[in-house]
């Protein structure tokens, strides 16, 4: 009987500010990277193949669903996870909004948010219900979800 030998690479990423290098195979999901490796759980694993967005963070400020991607893929890049917010204004509106109930999908729906923000810093309402069709809410608090984004995008007299 062969061993076989596992190939491990090493990955440099910037994780929440912080540089790091971690080894991983080539089939790796960054999602359990962060999870497993670099003990960052906010991410949670929901459906596994990109339709639930539990996992979202962000890439170079882009969303993107950590459960879709290797993570050597992530060679060079830096990424935010929801670890890595610190008073957002995202993360205050899901507050006074109350815009979760179990918090599972909580995370991803602020993540997603974020990236919006980066990418569509003067959102409409119709960029704001395209961008919230990405994540799944199982408990139903679509609308307190929708308003909180919404105060996020309404300018304060």
């Amino acid at each position: 009987m062969s061993a076989h030998k596992i190939t491990m690479y090493p990955i440099e990423i910037e994780v929440n500010g912080e540089k790091q290098t971690i080894h991983g195979r080539a089939a790796d999901i960054l999602l359990y990277t962060l999870r497993d490796k670099l003990g960052l759980t906010g991410s949670k694993s929901g459906c596994d193949n990109g339709d639930c967005g539990t996992c979202t963070i962000l890439v170079d400020g882009l969303t993107m669903k950590a459960c879709l991607m290797l993570t050597v893929e992530a060679n060079g890049k830096r990424i935010t996870t929801i670890e890595g917010l610190k008073n957002s204004p995202v993360q205050h509106a899901f507050v006074q909004n109350q815009a979760f109930q179990c918090g599972y999908c909580t995370s991803g729906f602020i993540m997603n948010c974020e990236g919006l923000r980066n990418t569509h810093p003067q959102a409409d309402e119709e960029t704001i219900k395209v961008w919230l069709e990405s994540n799944i809410c199982r408990c139903m608090s679509y609308e307190e979800i929708h308003n909180a984004v919404k105060d996020v995008f309404t300018p304060k007299e």
